[in-house]
């Protein structure tokens, strides 16, 4: 997978995540160039949304 910004291949980095103050990491697809972050769909609509849902529901 290449960044649309840079063209170059995106490598996997530890990025932190941060919703209501509440941090969560996660390894997903980096620009090592630009630092531009891809979420892929499954990350989005399952873990991100689910911990969404329970700080929410506090």
């Amino acid at each position: 997978m290449e960044c649309c910004k840079c063209g170059v291949e995106l490598q996997m980095k530890k990025t932190i995540f941060v919703y209501l103050e509440h941090e969560m990491y996660h390894e997903v697809p980096c620009c090592p160039v630009c630092g531009q972050v891809y979420i892929p769909e499954d990350l989005a609509n399952g873990k991100i949304a689910a911990v969404e849902m329970e700080l929410e529901d506090k």
